[in-house]
């Protein structure tokens, strides 16, 4: 991996923007984006995509989506000793929120903030800690009092984003860092746009970002109903399974790009499956196949508009949704190249032969 794809990961990792509130992620992708394509639109939602427009205006349309929230919180009541109660915007394990920086982001500005937790001096000669809750942890900035909380800015409806650096691991293999669920699709997103930028596709690219996937995959329906595209690409982080064993889990570091045949929302069609296998093969490409619990904007966008065969292009990262996620740099290269041979290779026949599922 290059210092510029590196530090690219690094800046998109450590904006912060949960669910409904994208605008730092989006001002980047927008700024990123605009030189790359013929135009940048949004969506009403807060979805951003820039279109590289065919000559042939019947020419098939393909769309590529990450999705720019990341897991965080809301909050929603301040106590009188100047602390505060929040609800999850996202999936989160109870057990990882509590004693972890965080950003308070509020309209008079952000605060450093952190996460109570119960020291074990205070639990000696208690049964311990009862089970943890996210709505029974705290969150505290320094403040005082309530008024005093308010005074700085502070109401419901404000949010909380953890505050991380992002860094590499001593063997240079991986990264560390936060919200790689999916910063990790605006990169790339963002590297594709780059490498195809005087390629001549046989096919108009819709690529860019959707809002609250974090939060029932709310953005794909507004933007896939106004782009109207003919395939759809979500490119999304998955959690690994590999810490303990390899044999019978899926998502492992360093095997390659995910190929999600099967999760809740969706069943990968099977010339869908036909055309990526074929162009893993032909061009070398490590992937792995990825069955999961969860779901993705594909789910979402397949079934919208008369059904848009939708498909992942993945990769694992360790410990989702949570301060710190582990990913493997030769994943994100997999899975690069995975996205730039598949819009290289994807004509009017592929196209049509897809949908036709013959």
């Amino acid at each position: 991996m290059n210092e510029k794809t590196f530090q690219r990961i690094k800046e998109l990792t450590e904006l912060q923007g949960t669910s409904g509130f994208e605008h730092e992620v989006r001002a980047y992708m927008r700024d990123a984006m605009t030189p790359l394509v013929d135009r940048v639109e949004q969506d009403g939602l807060g979805g951003i995509f820039g279109i590289r427009e065919h000559e042939n205006a019947d020419a098939p349309r393909i769309m590529v989506a990450a999705h720019m929230d990341e897991v965080g919180f809301m909050v929603t009541q301040i106590t009188d000793r100047g602390l505060f109660k929040v609800t999850p915007l996202g999936g989160w394990n109870p057990y990882v929120v509590s004693a972890q920086r965080y950003t308070l982001k509020t309209a008079k500005g952000n605060y450093p903030c952190i996460s109570s937790s119960v020291p074990p001096h205070l639990l000696r000669g208690a049964a311990g800690q009862k089970n943890v809750e996210v709505a029974d942890i705290l969150f505290d900035a320094g403040f005082e009092s309530k008024e005093e909380a308010i005074e700085f800015g502070l109401c419901p409806g404000d949010t909380v984003v953890p505050q991380v650096e992002t860094i590499k691991t001593a063997n240079g293999k991986n990264i560390i860092g936060k919200a790689w669920d999916n910063r990790y699709g605006c990169t790339l997103v963002l590297e594709a746009l780059e490498a195809l930028k005087d390629e001549a596709l046989q096919h108009t690219l819709i690529a860019g970002a959707n809002v609250q996937e974090e939060v029932g995959l709310r953005g794909s329906g507004p933007s896939v109903r106004k782009f109207k595209p003919d395939l759809f690409f979500a490119v999304d982080c998955s959690p690994a399974d590999d810490t303990i064993t390899k044999n019978g889990t899926f998502g492992h570091l360093g095997e390659g790009t995910l190929l999600r045949i099967f999760d809740p929302g969706l069943i990968m069609l099977p010339a869908m499956k036909e055309f990526l296998l074929d162009t893993a093969q032909t061009h070398k490409i490590p992937y792995q196949y990825f069955v999961s619990k969860g779901g993705t904007d594909a789910g979402a966008a397949h079934t919208a508009n008369e059904g848009i065969p939708s498909t992942v292009i993945g990769v694992a990262g360790r410990y989702i949704h949570t301060h710190q996620t582990m990913f493997s740099i030769q994943d994100f290269e997999a899975a690069k190249e995975m996205l730039i041979q598949i819009l290289k290779g994807l004509d009017q026949s592929t196209v049509d032969t897809i949908i036709a599922g013959k």
